[in-house]
C-alpha cells in the first residue's frame, strides 16, 4: 500500500513538473511576442526607408539629367552666338558696300555717256556732267543714310576743332579769321569728327 501511496505521489509529482514546464514554455513564448512585434516593426521601418532612398535617388537622378541638359543647351547657345557674332564681323561692311553699289553704277554710266559715238564733243560733255552730278548726290545720300555729314565751313569763322588752315590769304570780301575756300571737304560721324576740313583763311582786307 505504501507502494501504490509512493507511485500516486510519483505520477502527481511528474503532472506537476510536466505542467510547470509547460507554463515556463508558455512564459518564454509570451517573452518573445514584444520582440517579434519590435522586429516587424523595424522591418517596416527599414521599408519605407529604403522607398524613402528609392525615391530620393530617383529625384536625384532627374535633377542631374535636367542639369546635363541645361548645361548642354547652354553651350549650344553659346557656340551659335560665337558663330553669329563671328559671321556678323566678317560681313560688316555688307550693307554700308550694297549702298554705294548704285554710285558705282551711275559712274559708270558717266563715263559711258562721255563714250557715245557719232556725238559732238559738247553732247559729250554734258552727259558726262550729268553722270557725274547724279552719282555726287546719290553718294551723299548713302553718307547721309551712315550719319556721315559733310561740314559746312565756306565763310563760317574759322574752328580749329574741326578745321586744318592750309595757309592764310587776304580777302576783301571775306572777314578775317574766317574760311575764304575749302581744299579738302571735313565730315562728321555721328557725334564724332571723322575728317577735319582743310581750308584756307582770311587775313582780312589788304592793308592799304
Amino acid at each position: 500500500m505504501e507502494e501504490q501511496v509512493s507511485k500516486k505521489q510519483q505520477k502527481e509529482n511528474l503532472g506537476e513538473e510536466t505542467m510547470d514546464a509547460e507554463k515556463e514554455l508558455n512564459g518564454e513564448e509570451q517573452q518573445e511576442t514584444p520582440e517579434q512585434e519590435q522586429k516587424g516593426d523595424s522591418q517596416e521601418n527599414s521599408s519605407d526607408i529604403e522607398e524613402q532612398l528609392a525615391e530620393a535617388q530617383n529625384e536625384a537622378a532627374e535633377l542631374k539629367e535636367r542639369m546635363l541638359r541645361l548645361a548642354a543647351d547652354y553651350e549650344n547657345y553659346k557656340k551659335r552666338n560665337e558663330r553669329e557674332r563671328a559671321t556678323a564681323m566678317k560681313y560688316a561692311g555688307e550693307k554700308i558696300f550694297r549702298e554705294f553699289l548704285p554710285v558705282v553704277d551711275n559712274l559708270e554710266r558717266a563715263v559711258n555717256q562721255g563714250k557715245v559715238e557719232n556725238a559732238d564733243a559738247e553732247k559729250k560733255l554734258a552727259g558726262l556732267m550729268e553722270g557725274v552730278e547724279l552719282t555726287l548726290q546719290s553718294l551723299y545720300a548713302s553718307l547721309n543714310k551712315f550719319e556721315v555729314e559733310a561740314i559746312e565751313s565756306e565763310g563760317q569763322p574759322f574752328d580749329p576743332n574741326k578745321q586744318e588752315a592750309l595757309t592764310m590769304q587776304e580777302s576783301e570780301t571775306v572777314p578775317a579769321n574766317h574760311v575764304v575756300t575749302e581744299f579738302e571737304k571735313g565730315y562728321f560721324y555721328k557725334d564724332r569728327l571723322l575728317r577735319a576740313a582743310k581750308v584756307i583763311v582770311s587775313s582780312g582786307k589788304a592793308s592799304e
